[in-house]
């Protein structure tokens, strides 16, 4: 039955392989995106920013805030 079911859902491979790669980048994508050290970068750079007055402290604490929470999701806290 194993035989017959692979034979019959064969031409269903490409998709599978496909959602396995999309899979694949999504999963790489969630992590870079909670990575601690991407995360404290952008704060680096978001602190760079405010200092060279091309934020202002509203949206610095906004910006922050996000940078921060991403940081506390990925349990890196």
């Amino acid at each position: 039955m194993g035989l017959v079911l692979e034979l019959v859902s064969l031409p269903l491979a490409p998709l599978r392989g496909a959602g396995w790669c999309v899979g694949q980048v999504l999963a790489e994508a969630r992590r870079q995106y909670h990575d601690p050290e991407t995360v404290r970068a952008e704060l680096a750079a978001l602190e760079r920013r405010l200092a060279a007055g091309e934020i202002g402290e509203a949206e610095f604490d906004r910006l922050e805030d996000a940078l921060l929470d991403r940081l506390e999701e990925g349990g890196a806290a």
